[in-house]
């Protein structure tokens, strides 16, 4: 059993669980997931790590259904059943570019770690991050100590840039000399980075979140098709070349999963509840 140092509501349904751990920390890279299980009887989540040490792993997750209500009711001194980690692959590590970093949702706090390694390899780094208001985005502060540029989007237009992250993009790659884009949040977002930066050839990596269950390669939930071939999210993985990936297939297999309740949803709503 693994303590809770940790649990807070940072937004409405985005949470900080911070857990005990004394090991994750030793190899823990930029990019890289641990798996979580609230109980005994509970499913195994996989979730971004946003910051470690020698005593704790963090994780921002979203609330979306049983087993994320089960993490967000935790208080300190409680215990969770499993963490496990660090798993995937690290984010790859570059020198001396312009890289735009981009977040959505949970995807926000997931940039932290990313962007902090590639400000400390010497790369200049805007940060955009987004949301439907400005009460659902956090975490500007952070960011903002590891970003040389930093944006922020709400499509009501409460705070910074009023749209969608399409407006934004598309302004900024045309302005400026944009080597890399790095994107972290539900998939709409990560496919709709890929496609604004197609026809102009950047290279954008993705942070993609197909269905896991046991974050090892032996199951197969996670597989996605990447340049033809079936790579698995959680080893090959979690993150790809967003303009290599097979969006069609990687859409339809997540709508297997989306709740009934919220089917008439649009598509890009559906991914923000999940």
């Amino acid at each position: 059993m693994y303590k809770v140092l940790k649990r807070e509501q940072i937004v409405p349904n985005i949470h900080l669980l911070a857990i005990e751990s004394s090991s994750v920390h030793q190899n823990a890279r930029a990019g890289e997931f641990v798996v979580v299980r609230a109980d005994e009887r509970g499913e195994r989540i996989p979730l971004n790590l946003v910051d470690w040490n020698k005593d704790s792993v963090s994780m921002v997750f979203m609330e979306v259904g049983t087993s994320t209500s089960k993490l967000a009711s935790l208080k300190p001194g409680d215990e969770i059943a499993t963490l496990a980690g660090p798993l995937g692959k690290p984010t790859e590590e570059v020198q001396g570019k312009k890289i735009a970093c981009i977040g959505g949702c949970y995807g926000i706090g997931a940039l932290l770690p990313v962007i902090r390694m590639f400000k400390e390899k010497g790369n200049h780094v805007t940060t955009i991050i987004e949301a439907r208001s400005e009460f659902l985005l956090y975490w500007q502060d952070k960011l903002r100590e590891y970003s040389d540029e930093f944006q922020e989007i709400t499509r009501d237009g409460t705070k910074g840039h009023k749209g969608h992250i399409n407006d934004v993009l598309v302004d900024y790659i045309k302005k400026n000399n944009v080597d890399m884009v790095y994107v972290q949040g539900c998939t709409y977002l990560t496919y709709l980075c890929s496609e604004i930066t197609r026809p102009s050839g950047i290279k954008t990596i993705v942070g993609l979140n197909p269905i896991m269950v046991d974050a090892t390669g032996m199951c197969g939930v996670c597989r996605v098709i990447v340049a033809g071939e079936t790579k698995f999210g959680c080893v090959d993985g979690p993150e790809f070349d967003g303009h290599q990936v097979d969006w069609d297939n990687l859409i339809a297999r997540r709508k297997i999963y989306i709740n009934e309740e919220i089917s008439s949803l649009s598509f890009y709503e559906c991914e923000r509840y999940g």
